[in-house]
């Protein structure tokens, strides 16, 4: 780990620098800056501190579910609810976990140490991808559970190669890993971990309590206006690229909402100038009459969960290029057919509801038209993939439960 720890160094002295070419990256560095002082002010000696630690937002979607239930049988435990980066920090450091948020410590010796004695937490909870070497190892020196849950494991991660002895190690850290699929916990095994449960997705019941909710947004309603609408959630610019030559020959009738994942005014501005007259803004639409766009742009966050209940179609983004396929289980909950890109293969979801028929995968314009079209046109087709994939999401809940249940049983230890 020498290696590693010369890196994490490097990377320390770079970040100032690289922190005034990114605004991202700036966001992060100004809040690890607060991160001690806010430990220091929220946490004494006596408390029972309960770590969960998300990389982003989409881990802490993933894991809310757990911790939900955590925060609700251990009501006197004092949460700590760290994030590695800007858009999980910015936007869920208000949420209904916790008032103690920071952005996690560099994984310098230094840091870890301080971080630690600060918090001396009972039970850290890490979600899906997060193994920082210098923090799992001073873990075993302190009175604490350490949990991985959403564990997704494959033959191709690094781990799993000839140059991954060093990193299967961390694995052993862990007091327990819950995977999403027996083939995680398989691979596990083969490195002689044997402290592995099967819980499957957290996501699945994460998505399932959005039915709970109130999804209704009056500004959709008007927007909408009872017709036709195709929801494109979480877009790149390759997705977006396929997207615009269809939206700009649809039928008037048709209503589009599309919600970009970068909401930068570049991207936003000259997504809207494809559509012209046609679009609106969420940032500006108080200012229009929304029945007569064709076209809402979503330019701001947390909103697409409750905006799917919309859509009588999803296309799904991030799968055009190469930054990752985004959760397509929000839309399926809600009974709507799926449309995504072609670089789907990480996502053993998007496999089991491409052969259940209730999601297509396309890989141009011109078989994201044939695969739209086809939906449009066939009312039938559509209920039923709708249908296939909201028994999906019945089928695989649970897993926070199960996770619950076995973590209760490590804090009796």
């Amino acid at each position: 780990m020498a290696v590693y720890n010369l890196i994490i160094k490097l990377t320390r002295t770079l970040l100032p620098i690289l922190g005034g070419m990114s605004k991202k990256l700036k966001k992060g560095i100004d809040g690890r800056k607060n991160t001690f002082k806010i430990l220091q002010e929220n946490i004494h000696k006596d408390d029972q501190v309960f770590w969960f630690h998300c990389a982003s937002l989409g881990e802490y979607e993933q894991g809310l579910p757990v911790f939900e239930l955590l925060k609700s049988k251990y009501p006197k435990s004092k949460i700590v609810l760290s994030f590695f980066s800007p858009s999980g920090y910015e936007i869920r450091k208000q949420n209904p976990i916790t008032s103690i948020v920071v952005y996690l410590p560099l994984d310098t010796r230094k840091q870890v140490q301080r971080f630690l004695a600060l918090t001396h937490p009972k039970l850290v909870v890490f979600v899906k991808y997060e193994f920082w070497p210098n923090y799992l190892k001073a873990l075993k020196n302190h009175n604490a559970k350490v949990i991985l849950i959403s564990a997704l494991l494959r033959t191709d991660q690094h781990f799993f190669k000839f140059y991954g002895k060093q990193w299967q190690k961390l694995f052993f850290s862990f007091d327990h890993i819950f995977t999403q699929n027996i083939e995680s916990k398989e691979l596990l095994q083969g490195i002689g971990y044997t402290n592995a449960t099967v819980a499957k997705d957290n996501r699945f019941d994460r998505v399932s309590n959005q039915l709970k909710e109130n999804n209704s947004l009056s500004f959709i309603n008007e927007f909408v206006d009872e017709k036709f609408c195709v929801v494109a959630g979480s877009t790149w610019k390759e997705d977006e690229d396929i997207l615009v030559p269809y939206v700009q020959n649809a039928d008037q009738k048709m209503k589009f909402i599309i919600v970009p994942h970068s909401i930068e005014e570049q991207g936003i501005r000259r997504l809207k100038k494809y559509f012209g007259g046609k679009a609106v803004l969420y940032s500006e639409y108080k200012h229009e009459e929304l029945s007569e766009k064709q076209v809402f742009i979503v330019d701001t966050v947390g909103l697409l969960s409750k905006i799917y209940n919309y859509a009588d179609i999803a296309y799904v983004g991030g799968g055009m290029g190469s930054s990752g396929l985004h959760n397509i289980l929000e839309p399926a909950v809600f009974a709507v057919p799926i449309i995504i890109g072609k670089n789907f293969h990480k996502f053993p979801e998007a496999k089991e509801l491409i052969s259940l028929g209730g999601l297509i995968s396309i890989d141009s314009d011109a078989s994201f038209s044939s695969a739209l079209d086809t939906f449009i046109e066939d009312m039938e087709l559509r209920k039923k993939s709708g249908e296939k994939n909201k028994a999906y999401i019945e089928k695989n809940t649970g897993a926070s439960f199960t996770i619950l249940k076995a973590i209760g049983l490590l804090l009796k230890d």
